[in-house]
């Protein structure tokens, strides 16, 4: 999820009741201990903390950070950092499929070897002594699956406490299916909790990845973007046994003009645009609706007149609007 979950981003998907909690992008570490400021653009709720605050986002759920590296002590040290800054826990990532993170021995590249998985996981734990939790996500595997329970096992011996599981291998990337009896192996064989995770896209994927894996818990990554209401619409039916109605292209775009309201208030206008449409197209998974717009608004080079093209083709009418660009309030913190 790098440059897609950002805080602005956790604060709005988190306005309606449906997470319990929230992951940061990773930072990326590699042979040095960090400054505060890397963390604190990663993850700014950490400045709450400063303030005697929980780190969660605006509407008060918990943002968990997340460390992606492959040098146990290096991942120490950083988790140290990170513990001392306010951090809630630690999730280490097991699980980024990118070839450029793979390539510099990141991400999914560890889970070729069990015992590196066990290497990273022990030493982030062994540094933290307990005073915040460590959780890890990993694949089924890097180019197969031989190793998926040997790599599950070995972080929670390592000193996981949680664990998610994507149900597909590194190589598999993100095309489907989701093998989420896969996960339901795993947890078998794993006695800390499992979280299932890949290709949860509707209330019935959440259903059948629920029956097939075991699991009671299920993560949202892309889906979350792809539908700002699934998660709520998830805890409804949980809470009620009803389904609430599916999400409007209206709701898509007013979370799309909000979103860019409040990006202009840091980032130059130029960039903010990037960001609206980068979001638009990850709402495209599974809407044809949302597609059709896309297709027309991808073209929209200005913000002015893509916030206008928001508004009418869904959303009531907006003032011109005028960035603000001003240096990120955490640089004042740090």
């Amino acid at each position: 999820m790098e440059g897609v979950i950002d805080a602005l981003t956790r604060d709005l998907l988190t306005r309606e009741a449906g997470f319990d909690w929230t992951v940061t992008e990773f930072v990326r570490v590699i042979d040095a201990r960090l400054p505060p400021r890397v963390f604190y653009k990663h993850c700014p709720e950490l400045l709450q903390s400063l303030k005697q605050s929980p780190v969660a986002t605006p509407s008060g759920v918990p943002v968990h950070l997340q460390l992606l590296g492959s040098d146990p002590l290096t991942l120490a040290a950083n988790a140290r950092q990170a513990r001392e800054l306010g951090a809630l826990s630690i999730d280490m990532n097991f699980g980024c499929p990118a070839k450029l993170v793979n390539r510099h021995d990141g991400g999914a590249a560890l889970l070729r070897d069990p015992e590196r998985v066990f290497d990273a996981v022990r030493a982030v734990a062994d540094a933290l002594d307990g005073d915040i939790p460590v959780t890890a996500k990993i694949r089924l595997g890097f180019s197969n699956r031989l190793q998926a329970v040997a790599c599950a096992q070995a972080a929670q011996a390592g000193g996981a406490s949680q664990l998610v599981v994507h149900g597909r291998t590194r190589d598999e990337g993100y095309r489907p299916p989701a093998h989420w009896e896969w996960i339901g192996r795993i947890r078998q064989h794993i006695k800390i909790p499992v979280v299932a995770n890949g290709d949860i896209w509707t209330l019935e994927d959440y259903w059948k990845a629920r029956t097939l894996s075991g699991c009671d818990d299920v993560m949202l990554g892309r889906a979350a973007l792809a539908d700002p209401w699934l998660a709520p619409r998830i805890r409804h039916w949980q809470a009620t046994g009803q389904r609430l109605p599916e999400t409007t292209w209206r709701m898509r775009a007013e979370t799309l003009c909000t979103y860019a309201d409040l990006q202009c208030q840091k980032l130059p206008e130029k960039v903010v645009t990037s960001l609206v449409k980068q979001w638009l197209a990850q709402m495209r998974k599974g809407n044809a609706e949302a597609n059709a717009h896309f297709q027309h608004l991808k073209r929209i080079t200005r913000l002015d007149d893509l916030l206008q093209a928001l508004a009418s083709s869904g959303v009531s009418e907006r003032k011109p609007h005028k960035a603000l660009v001003q240096t990120p309030d955490i640089t004042t913190h740090v």
